[in-house]
């Protein structure tokens, strides 16, 4: 069962949800009333694990040398951090401040600057009077502590390490002064430790996350969607964004799906196989892919899967596309079970995953990548990019979350000898033993009627 707070649970209503993530979904249709907690409930959530991240933070300032750090959020210009380090509320402030400082044996001190004095930013933020200007708030703060350094989002590879704008770049300087610029460094290595790190109470609604992904999937690739000869790609995506406005739900990217059929020409772009134009009719025979996710409760899925659709007389997938996914399998077995570990590098983990498929004669692409705060999130991905070693070896994090994401491409005796690629993308944690499904992985294609 989902181990909400108290002072969520009398509020919940999520039977669905946690059926879900037991009960095969085949025989589980997802409910239309199936949802997450309604906002006031998902903020208290969301509030009691932010207490448990700031309880962290001092530890992380202190590996990574950051004596300030400093988050800004703009007016109307959300900082992708702001949900993160305070209440994921609205703020409409014109500049929002929220810093971190570590005080020596005083500990962590939490200063926000911001418009509003809110009861919520208040129980996580000491604030100084709302009469005060913060340019003299911030520069007080840092004449009294003098940290050796500021860290700041900008300079980061990803958007998320460098979304300080220019405005409040120069906002900064014009408030501490030339000096303090000289100490202004990139937060980019402690926020990637900061979101990148889990919390034991994030597990549980993280899973039915996963279970609702899963269900809609299931959904969108059955009959109850598709009518072979009838049902474009199209119609498939739009039912998706229905679905998730119905379980009160977003997303981070556009719905795909992809289309294989026996003497198709070849329809792969750049080594991966293309996304289907929205007109294409999906027809018997046809194999059909999903890349989707959900994004609910400041977390984000990624997931994909495949259905095949029956020819007239047939009651299963023909044994060529079945080989086709049990080498994708043997793939993930390699990657999850075998080759990595919490502490090894990911570049490690890639090159003796391919070297295992090498050796069984599978052609296999991995590119694998954090999940968590976003979906493509920071940490250690798992790809071909992390094995070029252009920069210091990622080390997995026990704990984590990531997208298994990865295929194998295999010839069809059914098709011709066809080329077919068996995609699969499921998120996982790491363990001691190495990467485990929050939900179980797909052992069958889906099978459309």
């Amino acid at each position: 069962m989902m181990r909400w707070p108290a002072a969520v649970l009398s509020a919940l209503s999520l039977g669905c949800l946690v059926a879900c993530a037991t009960a095969p979904v085949r025989d589980t249709p997802v409910a239309a009333s199936t949802r997450v907690p309604p906002p006031s409930q998902a903020l208290a959530l969301r509030e009691s694990w932010l207490a448990g991240r700031h309880a962290l933070l001092l530890d992380m300032m202190r590996r990574h040398g950051v004596g300030m750090w400093v988050v800004i959020n703009e007016e109307f210009h959300d900082d992708p951090l702001t949900a993160w380090v305070a209440p994921p509320l609205p703020y409409a402030g014109n500049r929002d401040v929220f810093v971190f400082v570590d005080a020596g044996d005083a500990g962590l001190k939490r200063i926000a600057l911001t418009g509003y004095a809110t009861e919520a930013v208040t129980r996580f933020f000491e604030m100084p009077a709302v009469e005060r200007k913060q340019e003299e708030a911030l520069a007080e703060l840092d004449a009294r502590y003098r940290p050796r350094t500021i860290a700041l989002g900008m300079d980061g590879r990803r958007g998320v390490t460098r979304s300080l704008t220019h405005g409040s770049y120069r906002w900064l300087v014009e408030a501490l002064g030339a000096s303090a610029e000289a100490r202004f460094v990139s937060a980019a290595p402690l926020i990637e430790e900061y979101l990148d790190t889990r919390l034991p109470g994030e597990f549980e609604p993280y899973r039915d996350l996963v279970a609702l992904t899963e269900s809609l999937v299931k959904r969108a690739l059955s009959n109850e969607v598709v009518v072979p000869g009838k049902t474009t790609v199209g119609d498939v995506r739009r039912w998706l964004y229905d679905a998730l406005w119905e379980a009160r739900v977003g997303t981070w990217f556009e719905p795909d799906l992809r289309v294989q059929r026996q003497g198709m020409k070849d329809g792969f772009s750049r080594g991966f196989l293309a996304v289907a134009d929205e007109a294409v009719v999906i027809q018997r025979g046809d194999l059909v892919h999903v890349d989707f996710g959900i994004t609910a409760l400041g977390l984000s899925t990624d997931w994909q899967k495949m259905a095949y659709v029956l020819k007239e007389g047939e009651q299963d997938a023909p044994e060529g596309l079945k080989r086709a996914l049990t080498n994708t399998q043997a793939l993930q077995d390699a990657l999850m079970l075998r080759a990595s570990r919490p502490g090894r590098s990911s570049a490690d983990v890639y090159d003796d995953t391919l070297a295992e498929m090498k050796a069984k004669g599978i052609e296999a692409k991995v590119y694998s990548h954090p999940l968590g705060a976003q979906g493509h999130a920071l940490g250690a991905s798992i790809d071909f990019r992390a094995a070029s070693r252009q920069e210091a070896p990622r080390l997995l994090r026990k704990g984590s979350y990531l997208a298994v994401e990865l295929n194998t491409v295999t010839a069809v005796p059914e098709w011709g000898g066809q080329q077919v690629a068996v995609m699969q993308e499921d998120p996982a944690y790491l363990t001691d033993e190495g990467w485990r499904f929050f939900v179980p992985r797909q052992d069958a294609f889906y099978l459309i009627h």
